[in-house]
C-alpha cells in the first residue's frame, strides 16, 4: 500500500464563493493550486465564484505522481466542472501549461462559456528518448528541469513545485498532448491563449499550432513580454488577470 503524503503546506486547493460566473482554475505539471492563487484571488475581488483544484498527485510528494494516468487529472477537471455547475454557475475554465492542455481538453467535452490556455505545449521538446519514455521510466525515475525562467524573484520565492520531472509523469503528458490534439477541432466556445516570447519551457511557435487547429472562430492570443512559464505569478499577471475578466465580460455581456 502506498504511503499517505499531506499537501504541501500553501498549496492547498482553494474555493472562493461569489456570482454565478464560476472560474476553474487549473495548475500545471509538477505545480500545484498555489500557482492559480493570485489569479483566483483577483476574480474573487471581482465577486466571481472560483474553485482551484488540485491534480491527483501533486503538490503532496513527488513519489504521489507516476501512479498517475492522464484520465485522472481529466476527472479531476471534470468533478471541478460539475461541482461548479451543479451550483448554477456559467463556467468558465483557465489553466497553465498542462493545466492548458486540460483545459482545452475539457472544452470539447463539456459546455464550457469559455476557455483561456496559458504557456500550453502544442509538442514537447524534440528528444529521441520519448517513444520509449514508458519503458524508460523504471530505469531513471527523474528527469531533471532546466534553469528557472522567473522574472519576478518575490513571487518565485514562495513558489511550490516539484524539483524534478518524474518520467513516467512525461509519459502521461506526452499522451495528453496527444488527447489535446484530437480536441482541438472539437471546441466551439471562445477561447483566448497567453503565451510569454520569454517562455524557457514552452517556445512560441506552441501557441500558434494551437491557434491554427482551434475549430472555434472565436479565438484570440495575448502575447507577453517579459515573463517567464508561470504567466500567473510573474511579471506581467496583472496584465493576464485583466484579459481574462474582459474575456469573460465580453462573453456574459453576449
Amino acid at each position: 500500500m502506498a504511503d499517505y503524503h499531506p499537501v504541501i503546506p500553501t498549496a492547498e486547493p482553494f474555493l472562493f464563493s461569489g456570482d454565478q460566473i464560476g472560474i476553474l482554475l487549473v495548475h500545471g505539471f509538477t505545480g500545484a493550486p498555489k500557482e492559480m492563487r493570485t489569479m483566483g484571488e483577483y476574480f474573487a475581488t471581482q465577486g466571481h465564484t472560483v474553485l482551484g483544484i488540485r491534480l491527483p498527485g501533486h503538490a503532496t510528494n513527488p513519489e504521489d505522481l507516476p501512479r498517475m494516468r492522464w484520465p485522472d487529472w481529466l476527472h479531476a477537471v471534470e468533478d471541478g466542472y460539475h461541482l461548479l455547475h451543479s451550483a448554477g454557475c456559467q463556467v468558465f475554465i483557465m489553466g497553465l501549461s498542462m493545466g492548458g492542455l486540460l483545459s482545452l481538453s475539457a472544452a470539447a467535452r463539456f459546455p464550457i462559456a469559455g476557455a483561456l490556455a496559458m504557456s500550453t505545449p502544442y509538442q514537447l521538446p524534440p528528444d529521441p528518448r520519448l517513444p520509449f519514455v514508458k519503458y524508460l521510466a523504471p530505469l531513471v525515475r527523474t528527469v531533471p528541469k532546466g534553469p528557472s525562467d522567473w522574472q519576478d524573484p518575490t513571487m518565485y520565492q514562495g513558489h511550490v513545485e516539484y524539483p524534478q520531472f518524474p518520467t513516467r509523469g512525461v509519459a502521461e503528458l506526452r499522451d495528453l498532448i496527444s488527447e489535446m490534439h484530437r480536441s482541438l477541432a472539437q471546441i466551439r466556445c471562445p477561447v483566448l491563449l497567453v503565451q510569454s516570447r520569454a517562455d524557457g519551457s514552452v517556445s512560441p511557435e506552441n501557441v500558434e499550432r494551437i491557434y491554427a487547429e482551434l475549430g472555434t472562430s472565436d479565438k484570440t492570443i495575448l502575447w507577453l513580454e517579459k515573463s517567464g512559464h508561470v504567466v500567473t505569478r510573474d511579471l506581467e499577471r496583472q496584465r493576464v488577470f485583466k484579459a481574462a475578466e474582459d474575456f469573460i465580460r465580453r462573453i456574459t455581456a453576449g
